[in-house]
């Protein structure tokens, strides 16, 4: 005890608290005051309020450019005879046929008829003929008509198809234009027919094969003649065409046309006369959506003869197809035959002599369409002709025209055309042309030509199976020469045509036409009166109608 007494208090708690650690008699435990719970903060949500979108009530402009597609009619003095009504092209191949009939106050009798053959993808036949008998009120004022026409399509592969047609046509015109009209003739004597046995064979490849090369060779031949009482003429015609096309891209192209078109005429008791065209027209064509240019020249031998021939003309458009300008410069030939001059005047005598016109024209003009309905083009030219075919009354009687040539002949032409289209409902079209001949070497008058022609025609659809047509025929006269040698000018013709067709059955159509409404008496030829007011009816069976 004395020793502790000794010892300092700080020591004596030291050893005390060295003796408690070093306990190891207790058992080790871990006490705990307490306890943590991790807890996550809770997430802020983003609330999201949809709104709907405002009603928008303004209609939408939406403007479509699409160019009318318009079918350019040649306006063409319209036939006295009736023809059926005119089915929509684009439909597809059917084998149908029809029958039409007729009787009128003219017309005594009139037929017509088509038969369409093959089995429709690769190939097609097609038979049509048509005949009538005709007679005025003056005597020999007759006329009769006999066509029968076989045409045939095969389609050899994809890109080739071949076609042939073959034809017979024959004519009865009597020459009863004489004067004085109190001159006495046999029926023989007056009586003149033109007989025609023509074929052509067609080879085309339907699009450009693998190096871009289109072809379209072509052959007709024709045996023509013309009788008049004991005079007997006959014409053999060959026309050769072999156009090929290379095209470079979608822009520009190469055509090159070789063309031989060659006559051997056979005259009354006189020698042959050869008669041969040939021409070759290598050209160069840049095609876009706005520009066309076509530029080309042609070298031609005319029995021999050569001459240099322009073929420049060229097309701007607007951007929707709606306004186009025009303008050109091109040479051509027509044709000088037998053949082609009696379908211009039936009441010529033989010609003694064969010529080919030789044309250069220089045009400028515009066209373009209207709200998608209507369209309009004008056109004014100038051209320069090279024996031109005229027809003046023989100095005997006057019954028939010889063919005369003018050496050289200047025309100033300006023409205009409109047009409204419906649909297949209703479709109208009209147009002027007005000729001034100058310069008229050889000739004192351009004897036979008109200065001057309008020309209409109306297709309407009234009812659903109510068909209404009209044509209009106007023109001042053409200049004709007396006996005596005098120039004259012929007068005015006014042509005012109407039809109607109307369907019964599926089978069955009841047909009206009326020609020339207002019984204008003129003469489109000088001494030659037409018919007047003929009235033609009848009906046409449709077979195979389904």
């Amino acid at each position: 005890m004395k020793v502790l007494k000794h010892i300092p208090f700080p020591v004596l708690l030291l050893v005390s608290s060295f003796a408690f650690s070093q306990d190891t008699s207790k058992r080790k435990t871990i006490e705990i005051t307490s306890t943590f719970k991790p807890v996550l903060r809770e997430p802020v949500k983003l609330n999201f309020s949809a709104v709907p979108p405002q009603a928008d009530s303004s209609k939408p402009n939406l403007a479509y450019a699409i160019p009318q597609q318009n079918v350019t009619v040649p306006f063409q003095p319209g036939s006295l005879s009736p023809v059926a009504f005119t089915t929509d092209s684009i439909l597809g191949w059917r084998n149908d046929q029809y029958l039409k009939i007729g009787v009128g106050n003219v017309h005594l009798p009139y037929v017509k008829g088509g038969i369409s053959l093959g089995e429709g993808t690769k190939s097609f036949f097609s038979i049509s003929g048509e005949y009538y008998s005709s007679k005025g009120r003056l005597d020999y004022q007759k006329n009769n008509l006999a066509d029968l026409q076989l045409r045939g399509t095969f389609k050899l592969d994809e890109i080739h198809e071949l076609t042939g047609r073959v034809g017979f046509k024959g004519e009865d015109y009597f020459l009863y234009g004489y004067r004085p009209d109190t001159l006495e003739f046999t029926k023989t004597q007056i009586k003149q027919r033109f007989q025609t046995a023509d074929a052509t064979i067609d080879f085309r490849s339907t699009k450009p094969n693998e190096y871009g090369i289109s072809y379209s060779p072509r052959l007709t031949i024709a045996a023509f003649s013309g009788k008049n009482d004991d005079r007997k003429a006959t014409e053999n015609n060959l026309v050769f065409e072999l156009p090929v096309k290379k095209t470079f891209g979608k822009s520009f192209g190469i055509d090159i046309d070789f063309t031989a078109d060659l006559t051997r005429y056979n005259p009354t008791g006189k020698e042959s006369i050869k008669n041969n065209l040939v021409y070759v027209e290598p050209a160069l064509f840049l095609k876009t959506p706005n520009l066309f240019v076509h530029t080309a020249i042609i070298p031609s031998w005319d029995n021999k003869v050569f001459a240099l021939l322009p073929n420049i003309l060229a097309e701007l458009t607007t951007n929707d197809q709606r306004f186009t300008v025009q303008a050109g410069w091109i040479g051509y030939y027509n044709k000088g035959s037998y053949q082609r001059f009696a379908s211009i005047n039936p009441w010529l005598a033989e010609p003694e002599r064969l010529l080919n016109t030789r044309v250069q024209e220089m045009y400028a003009g515009f066209k373009g369409s209207l709200a998608n309905h209507f369209t309009y083009s004008a056109k004014a030219s100038y051209g320069q002709e090279w024996n031109v075919n005229l027809f003046v009354n023989d100095t005997v009687d006057g019954k028939t025209f010889n063919t005369v040539y003018s050496p050289k002949m200047e025309i100033l032409k300006l023409h205009g055309e409109i047009g409204y289209t419906l649909g297949e409902d209703l479709s109208f079209s009209g147009g002027v042309t007005y000729r001034n001949f100058s310069k008229i070497d050889g000739q004192t008058r351009a004897w036979g030509l008109l200065p001057l022609e309008v020309n209409a025609s109306l297709r309407w659809k009234v009812l659903k199976d109510l068909y209404f047509k009209s044509d209009l025929w106007a023109w001042d006269g053409a200049a004709y020469q007396t006996k005596q040698g005098e120039a004259r000018k012929g007068e005015t013709g006014f042509d005012l045509n109407a039809g109607l067709e109307f369907r019964v059955t599926k089978g069955l159509n009841l047909w009206l036409q009326m020609n020339n409404l207002f019984n204008n008496r003129y003469e489109r030829w000088n001494q030659y009166e037409v018919y007047g007011f003929n009235l033609l009816g009848g009906v046409v069976f449709n077979f195979n109608q389904k």
